[in-house]
């Protein structure tokens, strides 16, 4: 015959009324467990990406030692963006959008107070169609705040026909503009207890 300590059926029978007692409490008070929510704002796991399927190739010539002008701008593919410098001795050099923002970071670390009063190389890669371009990444808000302090970015060309044309450029690049939304949640990530797997979806 089993015997039963004294008091061993009543605290089992004390512990089970609190667990159950918890548990209507939670569910009447409308608290949730954590990691159960399945209303959690997709903003916050999103953001936009901008991007430009054209690009600019700036032309820039040395007209005097030292001093640039800006002789032509042209829209191409976004990845052929490029400054061709030609030289007085009459070399050529192709500079890269990051070898572009080298220069111009360059000259503002160690020129700050005279940035864009001047002819120089830096000047001209900053003010035309190439300092545009690096101004379009988020990353480079700050090359945007010193275009806008010249606006009279006219004169970094040898003539009005050259600017006229750089802002024609300047159009195309606007309009291959291309917004899309990103989900940063990993495809099959969980919410909560529900699987929910999502992916970016596309803007004009």
């Amino acid at each position: 015959m089993t015997h039963l300590r004294k008091g061993s059926f009543i605290r089992k029978a004390k512990d089970i009324s609190i667990s159950g007692a918890l548990a209507l409490a939670i569910l009447s008070s409308g608290m949730m467990m954590p990691g159960c929510s399945s209303n959690e704002d997709e903003s916050d796991y999103s953001y936009e990406e901008t991007t430009y399927s054209k690009g600019i190739r700036s032309h820039i010539k040395e007209v005097k030692p030292g001093e640039f002008k800006i002789t032509d701008e042209e829209s191409v593919a976004a990845d052929k963006s490029v400054a061709i410098v030609t030289y007085l001795d009459g070399h050529t050099d192709s500079l890269s959008t990051a070898a572009a923002k080298a220069l111009i970071d360059e000259e503002i670390r160690t020129n700050n107070s005279n940035v864009g009063h001047h002819s120089g190389l830096s000047s001209m890669l900053l003010y035309g169609g190439m300092g545009y371009m690096l101004g379009r990444n988020m990353n480079n808000g700050y090359i945007n705040n010193y275009r806008q302090q010249d606006n009279n970015s006219r004169g970094f060309y040898a003539n009005t026909g050259a600017y006229g044309k750089s802002q024609s450029a300047v159009q195309d690049v606007n309009a291959s503009r291309s917004t899309r939304v990103v989900n940063t949640r990993p495809a099959g990530g969980r919410n909560g207890f529900f699987g929910r797997s999502s992916s970016g979806r596309s803007g004009g």
